[in-house]
């Protein structure tokens, strides 16, 4: 949308108006005895006109947002669900991701996304070594004990 504006003149020592001192002892002219070109006392001159104020700018149309809540959650296990909502209203709910899309999603997002989840995660992963571990010594424990059974 374009808006002309007019621009501001400065104010003139000059009048483009009569004297009123001089109206009075002068003699009013006939309509036929004026130039043609000079403006008659009821058509007043453009400088006379008073001057629009100039446009205001119209208000620039703000951008419609959409707000939309994707909540990540992870387990100690490294299970972890994901769900979508869209002001009250939920999109999506209680899907399952894996921990490596997670990670490239939050790289993808931006780098203060990643270094806190990486960190998680990789806590998560040390837990879940952790537990793989106690589990194969309680594996080797139990294939000793049913080697002597034998």
């Amino acid at each position: 949308m374009t808006v002309d504006t007019l621009a501001v003149e400065t104010p003139s020592d000059l009048a483009d108006t009569p004297d009123p001192a001089n109206l009075s002892t002068a003699a009013p002219e006939s309509p036929s005895t004026q130039e043609p070109d000079a403006p008659t006392p009821a058509e007043p001159t453009e400088a006379v006109k008073p001057k629009k104020a100039p446009a205001k700018k119209a208000a620039s149309k703000k951008t419609k947002t959409i707000e939309l809540t994707l909540t990540v959650t992870g387990t100690a296990d490294g299970e972890w669900r994901a769900e979508l909502k869209q002001g009250t209203t939920y999109l999506a709910r209680d899907l399952a991701v894996a921990a490596a899309a997670v990670s490239r999603a939050a790289k993808e997002l931006h780098e203060d996304l990643s270094t806190p989840l990486d960190e998680v995660i990789e806590e998560a992963r040390a837990q879940q070594a952790a537990k793989v571990a106690a589990l194969e010594a309680e594996l080797e424990a139990a294939r000793k004990a049913l080697a002597d059974l034998d």
